[in-house]
């Protein structure tokens, strides 16, 4: 479970890499997924982007799953 951290903006979340509960920083992305032209705006998902600050590793995850 991620938790809150007072002294960066970030979050405590568990590292696969580090093995390790680590700061991270999250975010949210839009993206657009199709590649044709005339559908890219109606294909733009929300992503949650995490970057351990510890090692860098960085993930992804879709967070509309329609």
């Amino acid at each position: 479970m991620a938790t809150t951290d007072s002294s960066f903006n970030g979050l405590t979340e568990y590292c696969k890499e580090c093995d390790l509960d680590t700061l991270h920083e999250v975010n949210v992305q839009i993206r657009t997924e199709s590649l044709k032209k005339e559908n890219a705006q109606f294909s733009r998902e929300p992503y949650r982007v995490t970057e351990c600050q510890r090692c860098g590793t960085r993930s992804s995850q879709r967070m509309n799953n329609a």
